[in-house]
């Protein structure tokens, strides 16, 4: 029956098939079998079952008992996995040790929402219907991003949202860690990153146009032991843990801490703090040498606590009012024979780029990093990634110049957008991006699609900016269930009928939500508790 058994996934597999027999019983006489290669994943189940495994030898067949299998089979896509579930066993395949993990998260979706709670009763049994299940994901990146900067979230909020993440087949999770309004990484090197950069006096209440302040001190960072653990508790789930460290702008708390880091020529940057307002600063980096070596000591140890092949650097949202005014910035323009402002910033890009090549990383930018002849000239290393936010056209021109894509529209997939039109919706910000909105999203654009560049788009991913989400419900609220959605789109492509998924969300995947203790957003629009009545925002037609 719909929402229960096969047809409750989430996201929907390739291809299922119901098998014949009574269904396989899982019981605390059940034992786990894995190959080495599936150790990490076996260690999550026996950790996020409820059900306790048999002790055993690890042999297939020993004991009385019925068996989980996990198995690497080399004739599956990476990432792929093949389930079978017969009265007495059930094996995972996968083309990998991921592949294999995802098989048995869709395995968890088999048993009762129960299952995603932290413990079970005593005594119970789970039963799993007999079936064949084949599955890959479409895209390699699918993703979310989680802004910490503009309010803190701490580190078990951030491991709660990895396990999240797992939970629906998500394998990499962007971690925008520097902003305007905070620093949120210590870096030893420079300690007044966090000591100052940390911390803001007081913050906006609601939009930028509010006249509301909390006057409490706010913020936080993450030791590099912290960002180490989120980094191995995201690799046992196969999550890509993608920082960002903005720059040329975006970077106020950054000056604040360090006054030399802006254009002092212009502006008395040793009154500055941190920002404690919403919207763009017009505080830019300065670009001189000692800036670029900073970061590049600020990146020595970004890159010594996070293993990911990319490095975001940001490059969005940029005014240029001080470095016209800035005899530093023009010095430096004309030394290196640049067009203006906007090729300014392209040069200070380019420089990372190449600094991050020639180290094995990836540079990934938001799509301004496309601005002021970066795709002209020496233009970005072949291995540069761009974030296509200000709708897909950005994405489409990099793919066009040879450049990997990862799709994030603000109007489709940015999840602090509110959720529908009406009073009732908590601080409602910019356009209505519906839940229907976000499964719609087509994420490789026609003019690639026709051009044979689809390749180019490495996936999608949804964005959570905290300006107005200042505590883990509140962000659970503008997540969730759009995350579903998302995950849809990113695993399985468009096409799918949104009536079957909402069936599916509704009658399986919002009670798994309930048991793990999420708080979304109900379809029919927010619970009491979650509206925010006098709290002004931004609506947009």
């Amino acid at each position: 029956m719909p929402g229960t058994g096969l047809v409750s996934l989430v996201p929907r597999a390739r291809e299922v098939q119901e098998a014949d027999g009574p269904p396989f019983v899982w019981d605390t006489d059940t034992a786990l079998v894995a190959e080495p290669a599936a150790h990490g994943v076996a260690r999550w189940l026996r950790g996020h079952t409820v059900l306790p495994f048999r002790e055993g030898d690890g042999v297939a067949g020993a004991g009385a008992g019925t068996t989980v299998e996990l198995r690497v089979d080399d004739g599956l896509d990476a990432e792929g996995y093949r389930l079978d579930v017969t009265p007495t066993r059930v094996l995972i395949e996968g083309g990998d040790a991921a592949g294999i993990f995802w098989g048995a998260q869709t395995l968890r979706q088999l048993l009762p929402p129960a299952a995603f709670r932290r413990a079970g009763r005593p005594g119970r049994e789970w039963h799993v219907p007999c079936c064949h299940i084949e599955d890959a994901p479409r895209f390699g990146w699918r993703g979310m991003m989680l802004d910490v900067a503009r309010h803190f979230t701490p580190k078990d909020g951030v491991l709660r949202l990895l396990d999240q993440l797992a939970a629906h087949k998500l394998n990499v999770f962007h971690f925008h860690l520097t902003d305007d309004q905070g620093w949120r990484m210590d870096i030893r090197r420079y300690p007044q990153l966090t000591g100052a950069g940390a911390w803001r006096p007081r913050t906006r209440v609601g939009h930028r146009a509010s006249p509301l302040w909390d006057e409490r001190r706010h913020g936080g960072y993450y030791t590099q032991d912290d960002l180490r653990e989120i980094v191995a508790y995201a690799a046992e789930r196969h999550i890509t843990v993608v920082p960002e460290i903005e720059l040329p702008g975006h970077s106020q708390a950054a000056i604040a801490a360090y006054p030399d880091l802006g254009s002092t020529d212009v502006v008395d940057t040793a009154a500055l703090g941190v920002w404690t307002d919403w919207g763009v600063s017009p505080h830019l980096l300065a670009p001189t040498d000692d800036v670029l070596r900073f970061y590049e000591h600020v990146l020595d140890e970004v890159l010594d606590v996070f293993p990911s092949p990319y490095i975001h650097i940001g490059g969005d949202e940029t005014p240029k009012e001080e470095w016209r005014a800035s005899a530093v910035a023009q010095a430096r323009i004309a030394q290196e024979g640049l067009r203006d402002e906007d090729a300014l910033q392209a040069w200070m890009v380019r420089h990372f780029d190449r600094w991050l090549a020639a180290r094995g990383r990836r540079l990934v930018g938001w799509d301004e990093i496309l601005d002021g002849g970066t795709l002209e000239g020496p233009g970005l290393t072949p291995g540069a990634v761009v974030s296509s936010w200000r709708g897909t056209d950005g994405g489409a021109a990099a793919a066009e110049a040879g450049h990997d894509v990862v799709m994030c529209p603000e109007h489709e997939l940015y999840l602090d957008r509110r959720q529908a039109p009406g009073p009732d919706e908590p601080v409602p910000l910019g356009r209505v991006a519906t839940l229907r909105d976000v499964y719609a999203f087509s994420p490789v654009p026609q003019r690639l699609a026709a051009a044979g560049r689809g390749e180019r788009v490495l996936g999608i991913q949804a964005n959570m900016w905290t300006e107005c989400a200042e505590s883990t419900q509140r962000v659970d609220y503008q997540v969730f269930p759009r995350l579903a959605a998302l995950a849809e789109v990113a695993w399985s492509g468009s096409g799918g009928s949104y009536d079957d998924f909402v069936e599916r969300l509704v009658g399986a995947h919002l009670p798994r939500l309930d048991a793990a203790g999420v708080e979304y957003r109900p379809l029919d629009g927010p619970r009491p508790w979650q509206q925010r009545p006098g709290i002004p925002g931004r609506p947009l037609d």
